[in-house]
């Protein structure tokens, strides 16, 4: 008998987990330095922000 099987089996899920993985141990410094600029931005726009401008 011939089976045709759709979607993705279980081998192929875990090679791209280890794959995805592997990325961010390889460029960890990278995405740490890109998260941390991004909370840096959101933290000097939040002392800027005034609540009582908006409600005007």
């Amino acid at each position: 008998m011939d089976r045709e099987y759709s979607g993705m089996g279980t081998l192929e899920i875990v090679l791209i987990i280890v794959v995805l993985i592997a990325l961010v141990l390889m460029f960890k410094g990278t995405i740490v330095d890109f998260v941390s600029d991004i909370l840096d931005g959101i933290k000097s726009q939040g002392k800027n922000f005034n609540p009582a401008k908006i409600a005007k």
